[in-house]
């Protein structure tokens, strides 16, 4: 059973039936562009037999959806999609039983279509509406019950139109940035020029003279806020604001090489097995085994990466009689709602957070605090409706980022090519920084303006996540058969940029050192890359996919001055199986074209093809960009990468041709895919760049200086 069964274990609290011939379905995973409404639509249709566009995804809700935590990890699949399967199930199961008391027949005679239940017999029929009505099922979701058989599928697997595209294509679809209400002030936040500074003083004349324009402004303790009815006039008196604004900068940002401080730093380490770490002492990097023909160590490294939503993030509140609803496109409604609570000294049912659309992200971006920051305004403005948008300095200055890692790494074959030692040590700052309440207080520290309001929570300190593939340790376990590998996590202390979940945690930096350094070994000791992995591999799922993207990539000869590389893993070592294969070039300038991409995935029994490729392709697409451009810059004195100028990312330009294979496994559990792809990504460039030029570039992003430099050592 999954959490989310456990948490919510009755049939009404997923689905109801409407009068109207409309099927209501409730989840609690939010859609971030991933089309999980589509899919969960189209596993409820199947189990219910009712047409998709009968179904009605409700809006995401706290204190009316099911309470899933966060949509994040690629759980919304094996979590979700499986609640909403077997609710379904069993509310199918239930309509059959009524039709056939009320219709005086065998149950095994009943067919139903669209609804309409027929007994062959009698020819009799009754609508499940005309069974259920708009009355509870009242009923606890059998987990025994039986689902659908794959080869009965009408619609699960089937190519349909994502929903909501079409309002997106003709520019209806409305997002929380756009979102009016009577009433409604604009706000916009003034921000101190890094995490440790404090507000000194502020020009009470020019903040007189702001109010006399019939602005708003809002100061408490080291939070500015500026709020009025015309945005644009928000806008340059949130200029003026800040031009009034003297700041204490402390000491400023830790300036010395991340790298060095990734390794040198004060840290927590701990052991890694079977992807949980263990609290317990750090065993020594043995010497290599007596029987050891070859050794190599080698040592990779990634900068921070920030999210780069295009949209900056916003939210919508209002506060009134000591209540407070907020609009947001946060991933976590009911995770902010517990923190929010807490920093404010509210309880819970007094926020009510509803889930609209926004800035499309993967992981933990500026969604929560932008949510936060208008509860505080609003808070402070009360009954009166505020809409918060971030600008997009906000965006790359204030979010969290994913913390830059460095892996260290081991590794001896004997004389046949069969690893029989392997160590990795992976270094980075938390990727759980979520405002999880846990232990109770720690969810509002979490909450970036609850740091600058008078009395404001202190900075949280993390501690090393101890789950399953978590964090740092995410993916750090091969999934090759080598043994009794040396896996060790070290949580560093001390590291400059506040961080968090972004798209995959420690799976990308993790799988790209992993599948670079199995290419080095395989060229050390002589032998094809592919048929080393293969010799290391006992999991026949993640053989297929290497096989599938490997022969699909070389069905074609490979052009001259290009090289090509491909690596595989398993997201979690229990998700989607996902292999990629990269065909580039490295031009004049030293700047790498992406030619090809081919990418082969079994994420299980397939529901939406297009929604699953579109992940895929998603995927990719965002890997290459961290591999060839993105890294977070900063000084003493803030964040400096604030545009896409200083932050640049992947442009149209370079988007290679992708071929996507996808492997539905018929009958199979579902398996999360949304992250699979990255890291087999970044590690396919960096080996075709290696075969493009014999250089090993270990430290990303792959720029043309990077290139030029490694060329001249």
């Amino acid at each position: 059973m999954t959490a989310s069964l456990e948490k919510q274990p009755n049939v009404d609290q997923w689905l109801s039936l409407s009068g109207d011939g409309r099927v209501v379905i409730r989840s609690g995973k939010v859609d971030i562009g991933q089309r999980i409404s589509t899919a969960i639509a189209l596993i409820a249709a199947e189990e219910l037999d009712v047409a998709p566009d009968r179904i009605d995804i409700a809006p995401v809700q706290t204190g009316i959806s099911p309470d899933e935590g966060v949509t994040s990890g690629s759980n919304s699949m094996q979590d979700s999609g499986q609640a909403v399967r077997l609710a379904a199930a069993t509310a199918r199961q239930t309509l059959i039983a009524k039709a056939a008391a009320m219709l005086d027949v065998d149950p095994a005679t009943l067919e139903i279509s669209d609804g309409l239940i027929q007994s062959r017999e009698t020819n009799r029929s009754v609508t499940i509406w005309d069974l259920q009505g708009d009355e509870p099922f009242d009923i606890p979701i059998d987990t025994d019950v039986e689902v659908k058989a794959p080869e009965t599928y009408s619609v699960v697997g089937e190519q349909v139109t994502a929903r909501g595209m079409a309002e997106l294509a003709t520019g209806e679809a409305q997002f929380v940035h756009d979102m009016t209400v009577p009433g409604m002030l604009h706000a916009r936040v003034v921000r101190p020029p890094h995490y440790h500074a404090r507000l000194k003083s502020l020009d009470d004349t020019a903040v007189k003279r702001l109010e006399d324009t019939g602005l708003k402004i809002v100061k408490d303790g080291s939070y500015l806020a500026v709020a009025g009815p015309d945005e644009y006039a928000v806008i340059k008196g949130a200029e003026r604001l800040a031009a009034a604004a003297a700041w204490d900068k402390g000491k400023g940002l830790p300036t010395q090489d991340i790298y060095e401080s990734l390794v040198g730093n004060q840290r927590v380490s701990l052991p890694v097995a079977d992807g949980i770490p263990l609290k317990e002492p750090v065993p020594p990097l043995p010497d290599p085994p007596e029987n050891a023909a070859l050794t190599l160590r080698a040592h990779y490294e990634k900068p921070y990466h920030m999210h780069g939503s295009l949209g900056p993030s916003a939210a919508l509140s209002l506060a009134e009689d000591g209540k407070i609803q907020i609009w947001t496109h946060s991933q976590g409604i009911y995770v902010l709602r517990e923190a929010l609570a807490g920093g404010l000294g509210m309880a819970q049912e007094d926020l009510q957070i509803t889930h609209v659309a926004g800035a499309g992200c993967y992981g933990h971006n500026g969604a929560d605090d932008a949510a936060v920051d208008a509860a505080l305004i609003a808070k402070a403005i009360p009954g009166t409706p505020i809409l918060l948008k971030w600008t997009r300095e906000d965006e790359h200055a204030w979010e969290p980022y994913a913390t830059c890692m460095a892996m260290d790494m081991q590794a001896s074959l004997d004389s046949e090519g069969n690893v029989i030692a392997w160590s990795q040590e992976s270094f980075g700052d938390t990727y759980m920084m979520r405002p999880r309440n846990s232990p109770p207080g720690e969810g509002a520290k979490r909450l970036l303006p609850l740091r600058y309001v008078e009395n404001g929570a202190d900075d949280p300190v993390a501690q090393p996540a101890m789950r399953y593939h978590v964090g740092i340790h995410r993916n750090l376990d091969p999934l090759y058969n080598f043994p009794n590998p040396r896996l060790i996590k070290n949580l560093v202390r001390g590291l400059p940029l506040r961080t968090s979940a972004l798209r995959t945690l420690g799976g990308f930096a993790n799988v790209y050192a992993i599948e670079c350094f199995l290419d080095e070994l395989a060229e050390a000791s002589g032998r094809d890359p592919i048929e080393f992995r293969l010799q290391h591999l006992d999991d026949e799922r993640a053989h297929d996919v290497l096989k599938a993207a490997a022969d699909r990539l070389d069905a074609s000869p490979k052009p001259a001055n290009r090289g090509r590389g491909v690596a595989v893993s398993q997201y979690t070592n229990s998700k989607a199986y996902a292999a990629v294969g990269v065909e580039l070039e490295v031009l004049d300038d030293a700047s790498i074209k992406l030619h090809r991409a081919v990418v082969a995935v079994d994420a299980g029994q397939i529901v939406d093809p297009d929604g699953l490729a579109m992940q895929c392709e998603g995927g990719f697409i965002q890997a290459a960009s961290w591999t060839l451009h993105e890294a977070v810059t900063f000084d003493k004195d803030g964040v400096t990468s604030r545009d896409w100028d200083s932050y640049p990312i992947l442009r149209f330009g370079n988007i290679p041709e992708i071929e996507t294979i996808l492997m539905d496994r018929s009958g199979d559990p579902f398996l999360g895919a949304g992250e699979a792809v990255s890291g087999p990504a970044g590690a396919a460039i960096a080996i075709a760049l290696k075969d493009a030029t014999g250089l090993w570039l270990r430290r990303m992003p792959f720029t043309p200086d990077a290139i030029r430099a490694a060329a001249l050592e």
